[in-house]
């Protein structure tokens, strides 16, 4: 039997009873036509997991009676924030997804000087919300019980000179240090700076190179922006992180 898994935005507590919330409802009950005793995955995004239950489906709502806690043992021991320039279409979504389906840690959207996508406020906000929730359903289906943040869109420049990790990459194919001969962060943070689809300039290479950032090349092959986030990470977890050989 499939166990649907399911994120809820709310405290979780066993041996509680909730209402489903309409979204997961729509989901559960309307496409997956689940009943009652029907059993599920909960998780709130605050680390591991619950058993549940579906009870109480009726033809607009439906509750769940939360079981047993379950901890989840598969979070990375890499702090990984992807700086990921904008893309159009649906390569900024495929990006988030694989990006936390490998262990990603918070993505952080940037405008860049060959960025084509332009965004008002209300446009804004709107895909923020989307990109989050493509986070969720990602988290939803690798298992992880922290659901990575999406931060609010800035400037490159204004990210690079902020950022605070103890290791900080800005991906550049032109670059010929390979990552085997990196330290290893000393506080398991790292930052990653990715381009859109016309690459960095060499001008925000350089202001990012300024404050501290290693151009870093992963193979003789230049990458596509959302194929990036995947590789970096699949990298560093390799090479310090759970993806180490036994």
């Amino acid at each position: 039997m499939r166990i649907p898994r399911i994120y809820v935005a709310c405290d979780l507590a066993t041996d509680h009873t909730i209402d489903l919330p309409d979204s997961a409802f729509q989901h559960c009950c309307k496409v997956l036509r689940l009943k009652d005793q029907h059993p599920l995955i909960l998780f709130n995004g605050q680390g591991g997991e619950f058993e549940a239950e579906l009870v109480n489906v009726e033809k607009r709502k439906a509750q769940v009676r939360i079981g047993a806690f379950r901890h989840l043992e598969n979070e990375s021991p890499l702090r990984v924030t992807i700086g990921q320039s904008l893309s159009r279409g649906e390569r900024m979504d495929y990006a988030i997804q694989k990006a936390v389906e490998t262990g990603v840690f918070a993505i952080q959207p940037l405008f860049s000087e060959r960025c084509e996508v332009k965004l008002s406020e209300a446009r804004l906000d709107k895909r923020l919300q989307h990109w989050q929730q493509v986070a969720i359903s990602a988290a939803e289906q690798c298992g992880r019980g922290i659901v990575p943040q999406i931060l609010e869109p800035q400037l490159l420049s204004d990210w690079v000179t902020k950022c605070n990790q103890s290791l900080k990459f800005v991906m550049h194919h032109h670059c010929a240090v390979p990552l085997q001969q990196i330290q290893t962060p000393t506080d398991h943070t790292i930052a990653a700076l990715i381009g859109p689809e016309g690459g960095l300039t060499e001008n925000e290479v350089e202001i990012a190179k300024s404050h501290g950032f290693l151009p870093l090349t992963l193979g003789p092959r230049v990458l596509r922006t959302e194929t990036a986030p995947v590789v970096i990470l699949t990298a560093v977890n390799l090479m310090w992180g759970d993806l180490q050989p036994a």
